[in-house]
């Protein structure tokens, strides 16, 4: 979801944007739906980072358990032999939030072109778009694409460039590319969630529009179930005044709902599925019998994270 990937073309660093892509929604902690009957996946992606999620396949239970308890003596902060809620929600928001820091480090030597250690408009928009826009062999169609990305690209950019110097520090160039994390960016992002689903311009989202945005029919097929559900949902739900159309306010509290914890609602969940005794915490003891929900088949780069010190985690 979050902005462009560099190509190498003939061994010159340019990158070719691709489509225009968006939604910007508050991070929940997984993409499956959280729902225990069917599954731990969501517990896995929330405890271990969605990207540490993906490996676990390749261990034994054994091995998972064992990797599990040295995880929960990094989680046990004050080495007092407990998980409080206090040390889960630490761990957990930790786990997002390094996502999103692997993320930013993956693209930061790309862009940091004099290697000043900031990255400057000018630096983004030379590595990502290069010679693009004056080549000759793209057609007209491509052209105007790409001129709309780097407009939309640039006033993201102004917007995350808190002190409009032209130049994004770390934290700056973080809220470039995850404007969904900060407070700050909260208009750009439901201003571009609009544009890109607000297909005739008319500065509101129709039933329709909102439905054709993640659903287009094949020839002869019936409507999915999630469909009907989702239309369902935007009359009863989502279109608060009920005029037929999503405004900016309502669009606002769909993708980017301020009360909602997420680290500290799955901290929540866990304790109170493995906590046996009812003394709002976990031993290791209870969370290694509990330990499919934490880590169960599939989910961590554990071998890696392992060897990593406590403080890099």
């Amino acid at each position: 979801m979050h902005l462009f990937f560099l190509c190498l073309i003939l061994g010159v660093s340019v990158a070719v944007p691709p489509q225009e892509k968006r939604v910007h929604h508050q991070r929940d902690l997984s993409d499956h739906a959280h729902d225990d009957v069917h599954g731990f996946q969501y517990d896995h992606e929330a405890f271990l980072g969605k990207e540490e999620a993906k490996t676990f396949d390749q261990l034994t239970p054994e091995e998972s358990k064992a990797r599990l308890g040295k995880i929960v003596d990094r989680i046990d902060m004050n080495k007092d032999g407990y998980v409080s809620h206090d040390e889960l929600h630490h761990w957990i928001k930790h786990r997002q939030r390094r996502y999103i820091e692997e993320n930013v480090d993956k693209h930061w030597k790309d862009y940091d072109q004099n290697k000043d250690g900031k990255i400057a408009w000018i630096e983004y928009k030379n590595t990502t778009y290069g010679s693009y826009l004056d080549d000759s062999s793209n057609d007209l169609d491509n052209k105007e694409s790409y001129q709309r990305m780097l407009r939309r690209d640039q006033r993201r950019f102004e917007a995350a460039d808190k002190d409009g110097d032209g130049i994004a520090t770390r934290e700056e160039f973080t809220a470039f590319l995850h404007p969904e994390e900060f407070d700050y960016m909260k208009n750009m992002v439901v201003q571009e969630t609009m544009e890109d689903i607000d297909k005739n311009g008319d500065g509101k989202i129709s039933l329709e529009e909102y439905i054709g945005d993640m659903y287009s029919p094949e020839a002869g097929e019936g409507e999915p179930e999630w469909v009907t559900t989702e239309r369902k949902h935007f009359q009863d739900a989502r279109d608060m005044n009920k005029d037929g159309f999503l405004d900016a306010s309502e669009v606002a509290l769909w993708i980017l709902p301020g009360d909602v914890d997420h680290a500290d609602n799955e901290a929540r969940h866990l304790i109170h599925e493995t906590d046996k005794d009812n003394d709002d915490k976990m031993t290791k003891k209870e969370i290694l019998e509990n330990w499919n929900m934490f880590v169960g088949s599939q989910a961590t780069n554990y071998g890696e994270d392992l060897t990593k010190k406590h403080d890099e985690l």
